[in-house]
């Protein structure tokens, strides 16, 4: 008994079929996806809301602008100003309109150190609405 090879009459040929097991799986992957996905593209819902006088929007507060630049200057409302003339004219802005939003305005190269002082000395003077901006 001999283990071998058995003899081929003829070489084999090259396969020129192609493989159709692997697209259709993918093409199942990608249905799968898109059945998935469609709904939560096009679920927008249609309201046709009732008018009512009560419901009017918030009143906007009183916005102040805060700014810090990069030698330390404060200025409030684009007008420089001291550390203590922008705390007292924070408090009797704060008792006139408690909801007055400041916005702080800081230059990139002035340390974090004092950006924070300075929101604390705006939070001190009774303005707790302090937001920052930044460049989008």
């Amino acid at each position: 008994m001999a283990f071998g090879r058995l003899p081929r009459k003829s070489p084999a040929s090259p396969m020129s079929d192609i493989n159709m097991t692997p697209l259709i799986d993918v093409m199942l992957v990608l249905l799968v996806i898109f059945m998935l996905a469609a709904p939560l593209l096009s679920s927008r819902l249609s309201l046709n809301l009732p008018k009512s006088e009560a419901a009017k929007p918030a009143t906007v507060p009183e916005v102040l602008s805060v700014a810090l630049d990069k030698e330390g200057r404060i200025y409030l409302n684009d007008q420089p100003q001291s550390l203590s003339a922008l705390t007292a004219a924070l408090r009797t802005q704060a008792q006139t309109l408690p909801e007055t939003e400041v916005q702080l305005r800081a230059d990139r190269a002035v340390p974090y150190g004092e950006v924070l002082g300075l929101m604390g000395a705006i939070q001190q003077a009774g303005l707790a609405r302090v937001g920052l901006v930044a460049q989008p």
